[in-house]
């Protein structure tokens, strides 16, 4: 049907006029493949295209069409990023071009939709799904509104967005004016949403009797139809499916068989099609403990989509392996069979290969939001990989088990900021105002979202469709310097420098199943596992939870104490040292707990001074990842100037009285430009943030909620975090003296979307943030601590600590004020150096070359004064 299609809008083409030369070889061209399409003939198309010059609408027109051709024989073929890129240059040339007399939506928008889900790039799905259920609204086309319904439903479902799915597609069950087919596939999608809502679930609202019913209904409204033997047979897969969760295995296998009938049904049974029905025979055979049938349908799979596939050696060479899906679920799969089967490594080789699959998924995705959603199911792979090494190192004891677990979770930590930091030291001009007009548009969408029912329809479409072009002018312009490249960590660098440091490092790594700690010290890794059971995490987040608000901690002292004891204990810290630096890398709800204020020796004192905290066996510093901590720039600046925000907003409910106070300190104790009330604007601390050494923002802030993201104000408007992305900056410190702006929409993989993150994407490598909603006086007696420090020549990680000690240790503060929930807030990524080191490090650095410089001259110099004579005899 769809060649039959393509034919005829060719010759609609030609019948609406004279056609051009060029016009014609094109339309040859277009025909010549479709009458034989192999991959060959693709391969002459591919020549034949790069001849043609179009220069006219209809020329350029008739080159849509070609890359609309080609991009679904290119997906037939398995060549999923070359279709992704053919439909955006036919795309993006009737845009460009404003072209018409073409269904675009149909064979191009829709299509390119579903590739983007497929790769796992959804703001672009999303994005382009949207687009064209306005246009389908607007032209009042059904067909093309009910598809972009479903697959804007599979876009939610893929992204986590679950009850946003269930919504849409009730909705649309009950308003809007479907086929029996429609509403099959419809209820199909639903019982599907049902099912994931399993993990948390009230007994008078089981999704699995929900998902069953959704089932049945869409079995009865297709099995009504002719034809529908696909949409039957996932229908009865589904259903099956439900049934192996509860254990029904008579009931699953009847569905299954009911499945594979109507799928053998279909006349054609493309690879993929056939790849993913073997996939689902698979999943249920494992289930069942069928591991030899699992096997060969795992086999089948790899037959099916790798035709070099050599089935003797059970996995496929990762040199055959390509973004797909079905080949990365089946690897996983495997995975699992190997482990049943007691094959610990071979099961370590098979998650290799499928996070192998996974890095190329990640290289066809350029937004943040979607590169983060991929890392989320990488992810769940990297904890099952570290299980499977704890209990090889549990058994063996071998360092090179500990190692291995280590790197693969520093490997997942905050993965899409360190690219994007990476990457940034290459990017161009062009990408660089490209991504600051993405953001802009962004911007538009997210304010225009936030009005709810009276938010502007065409407007968030007109931003949607600039964001599209923007993405496929991205995708043009992107250099080849900036593309992603994993480097190998070097572990032996990392013992040196916490060696040189005096320091010890934990990192966490918080699991579903488990959390798993690693403590590096002395050269050696100490490799632990938390059961993450019912006592566990609940235990960790009463901790954080003590810290809500001010009065739960003030008026329960001997509770906190004793369970603050508890977490400490949980998270296995290092007690007392000789390394008296302690460096932590938090993972998950653990970027929210603020560690310095674990009790690590319990009492009866209701003395907040007197307790006993981690800050008082270490100084504490935090980090991202491990990487961020080995590889920090130099400092830039060799003297401290502040640039100073502070809007005060005097005689106002937002006014933060304390914060004059904070100001007058900064300005008689350090030279800079101090932006005060109307001209705290962000236009004006934009210009100026990349000249200083320090940008201190005395400010409010918010995490955000579940539609505004998480914002700083400014006097004349709020910023949202990813506004702060495309800001030109490099200071040495970022002080952020306003509340929540470390914590934001929290991802396992990535961490918070804070304010801090954005202002780590602009270039700061070192930044005091807060956790929770700050007190004004609390925090700028804090602040005056902290800088009196800095004044002193101590280091920001020194200065940290020692400010909160001061704080603890000043009589003039109440015991109430010296509750944890004021003086713990803040805490501080970044290096521990201080600038005297770095500097006097440089000055070495240079007295030493010159000296070496001069010794090499005089050697130089003595050596042809030498052999001046010889030379003269040799003359004679």
């Amino acid at each position: 049907m769809r060649i039959v299609l393509f034919f005829l809008i060719t010759q609609l083409t030609f019948s609406q006029g004279k056609t051009s030369a060029l016009e014609n070889r094109i339309y040859s061209a277009i025909d010549v493949f479709v009458a034989n399409p192999t991959e060959q003939n693709l391969k002459k198309l591919e020549i034949q295209q790069a001849t043609f010059e179009p220069k006219s609408k209809a020329e350029m027109l008739a080159m849509v069409i070609l890359n609309c051709n080609k991009a679904y024989y290119e997906n037939q073929f398995g060549q999923t990023k070359k279709a992704i890129s053919s439909y955006e240059k036919a795309w993006l040339q009737y845009q460009k071009n404003k072209l018409s007399n073409y269904d675009i939506t149909e064979f191009c928008l829709k299509p390119l939709g579903n590739l983007y889900t497929i790769v796992g790039d959804y703001d672009n799905a999303e994005n382009t799904i949207k687009h064209y259920f306005y246009i389908a609204n607007v032209e009042k086309n059904q067909e093309q509104k009910f598809a972009a319904i479903l697959n804007l439903s599979n876009v939610f479902q893929n992204t986590g967005k679950i009850n946003e799915a269930i919504n849409l597609l009730e909705k649309t069950i009950q308003t809007e004016k479907l086929t029996s087919i429609q509403k099959g596939i419809l209820y199909n999608n639903l019982g599907n949403n049902y099912f994931l809502t399993a993990v948390n679930f009230s007994v008078n609202d089981n999704p699995y009797s929900k998902g069953e019913a959704a089932y049945k209904k869409a079995i009865a409204l297709l099995k009504s139809k002719k034809n529908q033997s696909e949409s039957l047979s996932n229908a009865y897969r589904n259903l099956a499916k439900r049934y192996m969760v509860t254990q029904e295995f008579g009931l699953a296998k009847i569905n299954m068989d009911y499945a594979k009938s109507e799928f053998l049904k279909l006349a054609k049974q493309e690879p993929r099609k056939k790849a993913r029905f073997y996939l689902d025979e698979a999943t249920i055979l494992l289930q069942q403990d069928s591991l030899l049938q699992c096997e060969k349908r795992l086999k089948d799979i790899f037959t099916v989509l790798i035709p070099s596939y050599n089935s003797k050696n059970n996995l496929p060479e990762a040199t055959l392996l390509y973004a797909e899906t079905t080949l990365l679920d089946a690897l996983d799969l495997y995975a699992e069979v190997y482990l049943k089967q007691n094959q610990a490594q071979k099961a370590l080789h098979s998650y290799q290969l499928s996070a192998h699959i996974e890095d190329l998924f990640q290289s066809l995705m350029m937004t943040e939001n979607s590169k983060i959603i991929s890392q989320i199911r990488s992810r769940n792979r990297t904890e099952k990989s570290i299980s499977i090494y704890y209990n090889l190192y549990q058994k063996e004891k071998k360092t090179t088990y500990s190692e291995g677990a280590y790197i693969l979770q520093e490997e997942t930590k905050s993965t899409v900021l360190k690219e994007y930091i990476s990457n940034s030291k290459t990017i161009s001009g062009d990408e660089k105002l490209i991504r600051e007009q993405l953001q802009n548009w962004n911007t538009i969408i997210v304010n225009e979202q936030q009005k709810l029912e009276a938010a502007d329809i065409s407007k968030i479409n007109e931003a949607i469709k600039k964001q599209n072009e923007l993405m496929l002018l991205l995708k043009s312009k992107k250099s080849e310097e900036s593309k992603s490249t994993k480097k190998d960590f070097n572990l032996t660098k990392l013992y040196s420098k916490l060696e040189k440091d005096n320091a010890i490092m934990v990192s966490y790594f918080f699991g579903v199943k488990n959390i798993f700690i690693f403590t590096l010290n002395d050269k050696k890794i100490d490799f632990k596992a938390v059961n993450n059971s019912d006592t566990a995490k609940p235990k960790i987040v009463q901790f954080i939870d003590y810290f809500n608000n001010s009065e739960t901690i003030s008026n329960n002292p001997l509770e906190f104490n004793q369970y603050s004891n508890v977490a400490y204990k949980i998270l296995n810290l290092p007690e007392q040292s000789k390394h008296k630096n302690l460096i932590v890398i938090p993972d998950g709800i653990l970027t929210l707990l603020p560690f310095e204020a674990l009790i690590t020796k319990p009492s009866n004192t209701k003395s907040f001074a007197k307790m006993h905290y981690l800050l008082n066996d270490f100084k504490v510093g935090y980090a991202n990842s491990a990487s961020f901590y080995l590889d920090r720039n130099p400092f830039k600046h060799t003297t401290e100037n502040i640039l100073g925000v502070f809007p005060i907003f005097e005689n106002s409910a937002l006014e933060l009285a304390f914060s004059i106070k904070e100001l007058e300190y900064l300005k008689n104790n350090f030279t800079g430009n101090y932006l005060e009330k109307s001209n705290a604007t962000f236009q004006n601390f934009k210009k100026n943030a990349g000249n200083y050494s320090i940008l201190h923002l005395s400010t409010h802030a918010s995490s955000g909620d579940i539609i505004e993201p998480a914002n700083i104000r400014f006097y004349d408007q709020e910023i949202l975090y990813s506004q702060l992305y495309t800001l030109s900056i490099n200071p040495d410190l970022v002080v952020l003296s306003a509340c929540e702006t470390g914590i934001g929409k929290l991802y396992r993989s990535e961490g918070a979307m804070s304010v801090a993150r954005g202002f780590q994407f602009a270039g700061a490598q070192n930044l005091l943030f807060s956790l929770w909603k700050v007190n004004d006086f609390t925090t700028s007696v804090l602040m005056e601590k902290f800088y009196s420090e800095v004044k002193n020549g101590n280091s920001y990680f020194e200065a940290n600590h020692q400010a909160k000690l001061d704080f603890l240790a000043d009589e003039s503060i109440s015991n109430a004020k010296k509750s944890p929930y004021y003086w713990s807030a803040f805490v501080y990524y970044g290096t521990l150096e201080n600038k005297s080191s770095d500097n006097n490090f440089s000055w070495v650095t240079l007295i030493l070359g010159i000296i070496i410089l001069i010794l090499i001259y005089k050697f130089v110099q003595f050596k042809k004064r030498k052999k001046l004579p010889i030379e003269k005899a040799n003359l004679k």
